[in-house]
């Protein structure tokens, strides 16, 4: 699962994989486009729906924050 996120978040932002910040909006390594297009490939992919209560920068500060989301919208 994690492997498939990476290559999700590769696909749209490379520079996502290498980020090591708090805040990669912040620092303008995605924009709300690039989390608009992670969010569609995640829910297509792991057949999951991302409610917009979830769509907060704390979610998408950095790609272990990505995985932990998927994985709790996994266990619901």
């Amino acid at each position: 699962m994690e492997e498939k996120i990476l290559e999700i978040l590769e696909e749209h932002c490379e520079e996502a994989l290498d980020y090591d910040g708090d805040s990669m909006m912040e620092d303008g390594v995605i924009d709300s486009f690039t989390v608009i297009n992670v969010i569609s490939d995640l829910e297509d992919e792991f057949d999951i729906e991302i409610d917009a209560k979830y769509v907060v920068a704390e979610n998408f500060k950095n790609k272990e924050a990505i995985i932990a989301l998927v994985q709790k919208l996994l266990e619901e």
